[in-house]
């Protein structure tokens, strides 16, 4: 007797690099991400928001939860690379790549229909999907 398989359901990641969004307002910056994610992609961008980008963000995801048909919110998470441990002159050399504008976190967003939870730590995140 054959048992019947489950159809595993594909999903879209799209890396966006900070250059895209550089040049964009806050609300912009908002718009674009959330454009994208609305096509059920999950999106990992080369750097990370400000606190009051992301805070906006999320207030707008839940806002439009429960208004806009199959959105259940999104699932973000951000890595950021630890310089605590780097001596005087790595400390420097950080501090100088970051003023030239090198962008060395990464942030995931994702829609909450696709992405269960993510779990973080220094070194990596778990991303756990729906099935």
């Amino acid at each position: 007797m054959a048992k019947k398989m489950k159809k595993i359901k594909g999903f879209t990641i799209q890396f966006l690099p900070y250059t895209e969004i550089e040049d964009l307002n806050s609300g912009e910056r908002i718009k674009k991400i959330l454009n994208i994610v609305l096509k059920n992609v999950i999106v990992i961008l080369q750097g990370k928001l400000e606190s009051e980008e992301e805070a906006r963000l999320i207030e707008d995801t839940m806002a439009m939860v429960g208004h806009v048909k199959n959105f259940k919110g999104i699932e973000l998470a951000v890595l950021n690379p630890n310089s605590n441990n780097l001596g005087f002159m790595g400390k420097m050399k950080h501090g100088l790549a970051r003023a030239l504008g090198a962008q060395e976190a990464m942030t995931i967003i994702g829609p909450a229909s696709i992405v269960r939870e993510m779990k973080r730590n220094p070194r990596k995140i778990e991303i756990l999907m729906n099935r």
